[in-house]
């Protein structure tokens, strides 16, 4: 630039005189301006492309500006969306933080509902186990008191099978002694009758049979064998051709069959509490001067009466049996089924009562009219209050 400046400076300053004389130097001067120029000029293409390639350039980054800004501008617009959604989401987080918080606050009382549910539930089970115990025990005991009952039962009707001789003696001698009666101690004919009593000339014969043993099974067919045993005293002279055999009350529901009409004589199967009854109805024969003045008919009419006092006395003990069965099973009942106070006051008012039944003195007799009076007196004072009182002990059971 020095040169080309420096020739222009020349040229405008340039004289006539110079022209001539320093023409050379001028020239030389041009050249290297030229020169310099040319240089200047190639300095000024070189630049002139690179600013067009810095023009290309810029050219080229606007356009990628613009689509840069676009995509600016949709990410500007990405970004308020999801900025919408992050809000969107961090409400729906404080919302689920809400519940979080709700939820730990519900399983904390729930934690400490299920704890105290726990413990109240171990606390039951424990009651209620205790109440298991109490129970089973209460039943251990009552079993044991049942079972403890049937054994005192059984051993009390063992020891009445085993002492039921010499109850029917003794009964039958007191019976005797009452009613004045001749017991014989001793017959004047052949074999050993546990009782016989003598009436118009006649020997009864009273034999006592029990079970042998704890197992009534074979006792029918024990007491069908002794009806042909007690043959050998009702061959004999001066012998009652009615045979009794007293058996105890509590296995009158294993016989079946209670009168056996074996040809030359009979048998009746009879219990303890029949025997007074039956007596009393042979005693009646006395009343004839002679036994032979006796007609057929008058005979079966004393056996009728004898059948009907035996029958009659037989019903009264199953009725009395199955009534004392039916109270058992309602004491039974009273102590297992009503509540422990009611049972308490209930044993406190049967400690309080107290029943007088009639009083039986020896030289006093029943007689039966007063027995017949009481009948009537019941039956009225039933009529009066509507109560229907049962003609038969049937009839008590469809009753029921």
């Amino acid at each position: 630039m020095e040169k080309l400046a420096l020739f222009f400076t020349r040229i405008k300053e340039l004289r006539f005189w110079q022209r001539v004389f320093s023409w050379s130097s001028i020239r030389a001067l041009s050249y290297e301006a030229y020169e310099q120029y040319k240089k200047i000029e190639s300095d000024l293409n070189v630049k002139q492309l690179s600013i067009e390639d810095l023009r290309n350039r810029i050219t080229r980054l606007e356009t990628e500006k613009s689509g840069l800004e676009i995509k600016v501008q949709d990410y500007d617009k990405t970004f308020v969306q999801k900025d919408n959604q992050v809000v969107n989401l961090t409400n729906k987080i404080d919302e689920l933080n809400e519940k979080v918080s709700e939820l730990k606050n519900k399983v904390s009382k729930y934690e400490s509902t299920e704890e105290d549910r726990t413990t109240d539930y171990e606390k039951k089970i424990a009651q209620l186990d205790q109440v298991k115990k109490d129970l089973d025990n209460e039943r251990t005991r009552l079993n044991d008191e049942r079972v403890k009952e049937k054994e005192n039962e059984f051993n009390k009707m063992k020891k009445q099978w085993s002492e039921h001789e010499s109850t029917v003696e003794q009964k039958i001698k007191q019976i005797c002694q009452t009613h004045l009666i001749k017991y014989e101690e001793k017959v004047p004919f052949r074999g050993t009758p546990d009782n016989a009593i003598q009436i118009c000339d006649e020997y009864i014969i009273f034999d006592a049979k029990s079970p042998a043993n704890d197992d009534l099974t074979n006792f029918p067919k024990y007491i069908k064998t002794q009806t042909d045993n007690v043959k050998k005293y009702a061959n004999q002279e001066s012998v009652r051709k009615d045979i009794f055999l007293v058996i105890p009350s509590n296995t009158i529901d294993s016989i079946s069959q209670l009168t056996y009409n074996m040809g030359d004589y009979n048998v009746f199967i009879i219990m303890l509490d029949s025997l007074e009854p039956i007596i009393l109805s042979l005693k009646k024969i006395e009343e004839y001067e002679f036994a032979e003045q006796l007609s057929p008919e008058e005979r079966d009419n004393i056996c009728r009466v004898i059948g009907k006092f035996a029958h009659t006395t037989k019903r009264k003990i199953q009725i009395d049996q199955f009534f004392a069965n039916q109270f058992i099973e309602l004491l039974v009942k009273c102590k297992n089924d009503l509540p422990k106070e009611l049972l308490e006051s209930v044993i406190e008012f049967e400690k309080a009562e107290k029943l007088n039944p009639p009083t039986e003195k020896r030289t006093k007799q029943i007689l039966t009219k007063e027995l017949q009076d009481k009948n009537d007196s019941i039956n009225a004072e039933a009529q009066i209050r509507q109560i229907k009182i049962p003609d038969s002990f049937d009839e008590v059971k469809r009753l029921e």
